[in-house]
């Protein structure tokens, strides 16, 4: 059975990625950083380990052999207040499971990273494919573009796939990100939603699309060594989203914007180029619209 190695299996995206790795036949092991972090039903071995820990790393992967990983863990809130944490799992950490990965005799076949389209920054208006080049604005675009660096000096060593997901929701995503937020207070009733800036534009996937588009380049020949966007390649503006789930609702929000949940260096909008990434996958993804990803979210 082929096993794979999910690192933030007890994540929002590990979950879906790793129940689809087990409905594929993969035997799946999932990394976690504590205990009361409870992985998804997919994952059938649990191993606990914090990133930093190369010693931790080194057993487990011997212990475990894999022919695949799937690297997520990450400090992914861009507003997230411990910015020495974020550099400290984005970066360092990637660092050392790829240390450990490159120490190991398994027999890998390949090494899913997940960056983020937020590498980008504001550069560029229009669609963004996989040769613009990074202009990040804030600390976790930065700490993502330093992984990215940081993971050629191991493309000789390690049969790597890195992966730029644009935005993407479902079930089960904290509701401290902006869609999850908006979806709970229309399910809640609530007469007001407190919003930063509403003249943005972001591209949206649903969750389980992403997770399929994992698993698909895991075992995707031409894949290795390459960057690939994940992305529905259709930017939405906020202001849409607010009335899409106002109109699935029956309720819609009043929107009050609160400065304090204004950016600096907002990215205005973002929307990529999934040309590549279809092109090397094979039949295209039947993607989920982000109307049928919300109408989802809203259920009970």
């Amino acid at each position: 059975m082929t096993r794979t190695l999910v690192t933030g299996a007890a994540g929002f995206t590990g979950h879906y990625v790793s129940q689809m790795l087990a409905e594929r036949g993969h035997e799946v092991h999932g990394l976690i950083h504590a205990p009361e972090h409870a992985p998804a039903p997919g994952v059938t071995h649990t191993h606990q380990a914090d990133l930093a820990d190369l010693e931790s790393l080194e057993r487990i992967v011997d212990q475990v052999r894999p022919d695949h990983v799937v690297h997520l863990a990450a400090v992914s809130f861009v507003a997230h207040s411990d910015i020495d944490e974020m550099y400290r799992t984005n970066v360092v950490g990637t660092r050392q499971l790829l240390e450990s990965l490159s120490r190991s005799a398994g027999p890998l076949t390949s090494v899913l990273l997940a960056s983020s389209a937020n590498i980008y920054g504001n550069s560029r208006e229009g669609v963004l494919d996989e040769t613009v080049p990074p202009s990040p604005v804030n600390d976790y675009g930065v700490s993502k573009v330093a992984m990215e660096y940081m993971a050629r000096l191991y493309m000789s060593r390690l049969p790597i796939v890195v992966v730029r997901p644009f935005n993407y929701t479902g079930r089960g995503q904290n509701e401290s990100f902006l869609l999850p937020k908006i979806v709970a207070h229309a399910r809640k009733r609530a007469s007001v939603i407190e919003l930063g800036n509403l003249d943005v534009a972001r591209d949206f996937s649903d969750v389980r699309t992403v997770a399929e588009t994992y698993v698909k380049l895991l075992s995707t020949s031409g894949a290795v060594g390459e960057v690939f966007n994940v992305c529905s390649g259709r930017a939405v503006s906020l202001r849409s989203v607010l009335e899409i789930v106002g109109r699935l609702s029956g309720h819609p929000l009043e929107v009050k914007v609160n400065p304090d949940l204004v950016r600096a260096n907002e990215v205005r909008s973002l929307c990529g180029s999934s040309a590549k990434l279809q092109g090397i996958i094979g039949p295209p993804l039947d993607a989920i619209p982000l109307e049928e990803t919300l109408s989802w979210m809203l259920q009970d």
